[in-house]
C-alpha cells in the first residue's frame, strides 16, 4: 500500500519546524511570513486563512510524525502565540486530565434539544452546546 502523502497544512508545518529545529531545543520560533514563504517554496497553494493552519494543529489534528518523533518521553510539542503573527513550538511536559475513579459519578439527563443533537457532530461547538443545554457548569459548580 502506498504511504499517504501529507496534506498542505502538514507539509507547511513540518517544513517550518524542520527548518528551525535543532536537537536539544525546547522552543522553536517562526512567523506567519515564514509560513507564506514556505508555501511558495514548496509550491503549495496558499490557504485562504493562514490562522487555520496553526489552529488545526493546536486543536484538531496531531502534528506530523516527523515532529512527534523529536519529542522525548513524557514531553510534547505545543504551538503557542508569541506576539503579532509570531508563533513558537514549545516542548512541555505531557499534561492530561485523568478522571479520578474514587469520585462519585453524578448522572445528569441529556436535555440537549433533539434538533441540536441530530445536527451536531463531534466537534468543540457541539460539545459547548451540550454543556450549555445541560447546564453542566452551574450544576457541577455547586458541588
Amino acid at each position: 500500500m502506498k504511504p499517504k502523502m501529507p496534506n498542505r497544512y502538514q507539509a507547511l508545518i513540518e517544513s517550518i519546524f524542520l527548518q528551525h529545529y535543532r536537537k536539544g531545543l525546547t522552543i522553536v520560533a517562526f512567523t506567519r511570513e515564514q509560513l507564506v514563504s514556505m508555501a511558495t517554496q514548496l509550491k503549495i497553494a496558499p490557504p485562504s486563512n493562514w490562522g487555520d493552519v496553526l489552529y488545526s494543529f493546536r486543536y484538531r489534528n496531531p502534528l506530523p510524525q516527523t515532529i512527534l518523533a523529536t519529542q522525548p518521553t513524557g514531553k510534547e510539542w505545543l504551538i503557542e502565540g508569541a506576539g503579532r503573527a509570531k508563533y513558537e513550538f514549545h516542548l512541555v511536559p505531557i499534561n492530561r486530565i485523568i478522571p479520578n475513579q474514587n469520585l462519585v459519578t453524578t448522572k445528569i439527563p441529556d436535555a440537549t434539544p433533539e434538533i441540536i443533537a441530530a445536527s451536531s457532530l463531534s466537534d468543540e461547538q457541539a460539545l459547548l452546546a451540550k454543556v450549555r443545554y445541560n447546564r453542566l457548569i452551574d450544576i457541577l459548580k455547586c458541588r
